[in-house]
């Protein structure tokens, strides 16, 4: 929401009017491979102009966060988007965490007939910035021929996603709730080797409308804690899935994915 203002508010009052979405940002749909398992492993890439950047599924206070139709596509039945780990940006006081320059998000795709062609199709929505940002929007097809090639690319950046919390190493996680005027808050204990970085942590919930504040974090002991605070539209506590809940950490280009946040 933030983003959104500063936005509108920077394009209304910059120099840099003439800026256009084509000036700083290109797309295309990779179409990937078949799998053994039926799925096919296609890609959007998008390619930014030096210095931009655009935004993870969760971007902070002062991001966009994307959207993505597939309703378009032929002989589809789900679209699964693995994300590469992002990075964390500091620009303004404001925390945002996305990718910079280049993005290439792998999608799986599971037709409704293997033996059938795929036609993917994709609206977009997201933001772009660097000293401005800007609202982009995409439409890409792709035909996915079967049974294509694996792509070194697409590889890579599957190579690059979070990395689940047992094989990172955690050992407990434990949250507590407490109700706040206007919503909850949320503190999370994680038992996890401390990389020797900086540690970011994301919160998540499985409710979109949902929002949540950036979190404040530090090491205690073998511990890492985060708290957060989270706000429903109704402006008052409410119950939360503790199971839909994920909390991503970044350090160091790397991310671990902590899905679950129960009780001590």
């Amino acid at each position: 929401m933030i983003c959104r203002t500063l936005a509108l508010g920077c394009l209304a009052a910059s120099p840099a009017l003439a800026t256009t979405q084509e000036d700083v940002l290109s797309a295309r749909l990779r179409p990937g491979w078949q799998m053994e398992s039926g799925t096919h492993m296609a890609a959007v890439e998008l390619d930014l102009a030096p210095g931009w950047k655009t935004y993870w599924r969760s971007p902070g206070d002062a991001g966009i966060p994307p959207s993505f139709d597939w309703s378009g596509s032929r002989n589809v039945r789900s679209v699964h988007i693995h994300w590469p780990a992002p990075v964390v940006f500091e620009a303004n006081g404001f925390q945002t965490i996305g990718y910079h320059e280049k993005l290439l998000l792998p999608v799986e795709v599971e037709p409704v007939d293997p033996a059938l062609p795929v036609r993917l199709s994709v609206e977009m929505e997201l933001g772009v910035c660097d000293e401005i940002c800007m609202p982009a929007s995409l439409s890409l097809q792709a035909e996915l021929d079967t049974p294509g090639a694996a792509d070194p690319g697409i590889q890579s950046a599957l190579a690059a996603r979070a990395i689940p919390a047992r094989e990172a190493g955690v050992s407990r996680v434990a949250c507590t709730v407490d109700p706040i005027d206007d919503g909850l808050r949320l503190t999370a204990r994680v038992r996890l080797p401390d990389p020797g970085l900086a540690e970011v942590v994301a919160f998540e919930t499985g409710d979109p409308s949902v929002w949540v504040a950036e979190a404040v974090s530090q090491r205690e002991g073998g511990e890492l804690v985060s708290v957060t605070e989270l706000v429903a539209p109704s402006g008052t506590p409410f119950a939360l899935d503790r199971s839909d809940v994920t909390l991503t950490i970044l350090a160091g280009g790397e991310a671990v994915e902590v899905r679950g946040c129960p009780a001590p």
